[in-house]
């Protein structure tokens, strides 16, 4: 299960809702994904909902991580202000949350060639996966290929880093 907006009722952050959701899924946090999406703002990082336009009263840092992740078996963090636009991918963002995350984390936004991977795994020790959207040619993309993605997850040793 992926949850996104729902964990933010009025633009607030509800415990009490992520808690029902695992409570919903038998308290299994193997079966939670929570997908955040965040926009930078005086130099923050603060949850976005509703189209990315709404801002809410949580700012995506150590403490919000450390807060998620017993709920969850992996974070979702979409950058907002690189999604879709194929113009490289927030660096401090991802090297932030290569330090912060201790579970599975995938970054997405603003990848926009096959050598992106590689950067992403740079920045964050190995700790963050990237998917890549609007580049990859199944979803119309032509500076990134699907085959090129595969050879290169198959390249790395075991580790499992997004297509």
């Amino acid at each position: 299960v992926i949850v996104t907006s729902y964990l933010f009722p009025e633009a607030r952050f509800s415990l009490d809702r992520l808690r029902a959701v695992l409570v919903a899924l038998d308290n299994d946090v193997g079966k939670l994904v929570i997908d955040l999406s965040c926009r930078r703002t005086g130099g923050r990082w603060m949850v976005a909902m509703n189209k990315w336009q709404t801002l809410t009263d949580m700012e995506v840092n150590q403490e919000s991580i450390k807060l998620l992740e017993p709920y969850c078996s992996e974070i979702l963090i979409h950058a907002a202000d690189n999604e879709g636009l194929q113009s490289g991918i927030d660096k401090e963002l991802v090297t932030k949350l290569g330090e912060w995350c201790t579970k599975p984390v995938t970054y997405a936004g603003g990848a926009r060639h096959i050598q992106d991977l590689e950067l992403v795994k740079d920045l964050s020790a190995g700790r963050v996966d990237l998917t890549i959207g609007s580049a990859l040619d199944v979803f119309g993309g032509s500076s990134v290929t699907f085959d090129e993605c595969v050879r290169w997850n198959r390249q790395q040793s075991g580790s499992v880093a997004g297509v």
